[in-house]
């Protein structure tokens, strides 16, 4: 029972990265590339298991979390600044960019199936966020998450297997790793909608009292099984012919497996931004909290003032967005690409942490998982920075 109990807590990751945003981001890679960025999903599976794994075994060797321990190291002057600047920053920034694709995302999918204004829906959708995030601790809320995100992995995954895709082509693009023409932002959107930077602050919250062991299980199977959506979605999204488009995926599922998938598609996106439309404000309240208060501070216990007050900003700006009616796709793309750019800053702050033998003991990153995470924050770096100068390089001429 521990190891299901572990599954369900860590589905929380899983159900965060399973939003909208990866049903835009790997249906859009399939429909313009076909299988040629598989290797794209299958990296930021293994780093995301590798950046997660060294979040929770903080927690759980020091007792407190990613946020807590970057305010203790760094409890004053200039490092402290730059510590709530950047890792901070990147954090609240990016749940509020990814905020507003789940609240996009959610809504486009309920439009499929219910003809309401869009305003209307981006309330509904908004109330039932809040609810969730004012009645639960976060415990309960990763548990109810991952009943959501079932709903729709499922659907994924019998419609891939329904399509019956060309193993010789996933092979080959796993063995030989390129990035297509035009394929940069999408490949650091691919990551970015995976190796969500917040999800390591809310991992590691969510550590608090497990054991390494059972963690390391229920991280294992609940990132594997969101690797294994991921790809499934990518395999659906190739079988479209031309740009993706939620009405463009809504007809192929319906023509290829009957009217009823078309409502589930649209049951699917409604859970997978409900689900995530609760974890982007939810980690940004638990990330602000620990760098800028003690653990035991009441004004930021998750009934405070202080603490509701983060995640109602998060929300409260992702509903702006719905509200606006901005077209969903591109704004999701360009969420998952930003998140994908701030990672490797949120990485180099757990790499820090992870260094201090003096609060981890053995517990702390060895020489193989030290060369791990450099290799994971290397590479997100590296990709980073090939896709803004081919971006700077298209804007420029």
């Amino acid at each position: 029972m521990r190891r299901i109990g572990a599954i369900l807590l860590w589905s929380a990751v899983a159900a965060a990265f399973i939003g909208p945003g990866t049903v835009t981001t790997a249906a859009s890679a399939g429909a313009s590339h076909g299988a040629a960025l598989i290797w794209a999903v299958l990296f930021s599976v293994l780093a995301t298991f590798v950046l997660q794994e060294a979040a929770a075994r903080l927690t759980i060797a020091s007792g407190s979390d990613l946020a807590e321990v970057l305010h203790r190291r760094f409890p004053s002057g200039w490092k402290r600044a730059l510590t709530i600047v950047l890792a901070g920053g990147a954090v609240v920034i990016g749940s509020i960019a990814y905020e507003a694709g789940n609240i996009l995302g959610g809504v486009a999918g309920v439009a499929l199936g219910v003809d309401l204004p869009g305003p209307v829906l981006t309330a509904g959708l908004g109330a039932m966020a809040a609810l969730l995030l004012a009645a639960g601790s976060p415990a309960r809320i990763a548990r109810l998450l991952a009943a959501l995100v079932a709903m729709m992995g499922a659907g994924f995954l019998f419609t891939a297997y329904v399509l019956a895709p060309s193993m010789a082509e996933i092979a080959a693009a796993l063995a030989t790793p390129s990035i297509p023409e035009g394929a940069a932002l999408t490949v650091v959107a691919l990551i970015g909608t995976t190796v969500v930077p917040y999800n390591l602050f809310l991992g590691s919250s969510l550590a608090r009292g497990a054991s390494l062991a059972d963690s390391r299980f229920g991280l294992g199977v609940a990132v594997g099984l969101g690797g294994l959506i991921t790809l499934a979605i990518m395999i659906v999204g190739s079988a479209l012919d031309g740009d993706f488009s939620f009405d463009r995926l809504e007809a192929l599922l319906a023509a290829r497996l009957g009217a009823w998938a078309g409502t589930g598609l649209a049951l699917g996106l409604f859970a997978a931004g409900l689900s995530s439309a609760v974890t982007a404000p939810l980690a940004a309240a638990l990330t602000v909290r620990g760098l800028f208060a003690d653990a035991d501070d009441p004004r930021w216990s998750a009934s405070g003032w202080r603490f509701r007050g983060v995640w109602i900003a998060v929300l409260g700006i992702g509903i702006a967005f719905g509200m606006a009616e901005v077209r969903p796709v591109p704004a999701i793309l360009l969420a998952q690409a930003l998140n994908g750019l701030l990672l490797p800053v949120v990485a180099v702050f757990l790499m820090l942490a992870m260094r201090d033998r003096a609060l981890l003991g053995e517990a702390a990153s060895g020489p193989l998982g030290a060369a791990a995470m450099v290799a994971v924050t290397g590479i997100a770096l590296l990709l980073g920075a090939v896709s803004l100068l081919r971006v700077f390089g298209a804007l420029t001429g």
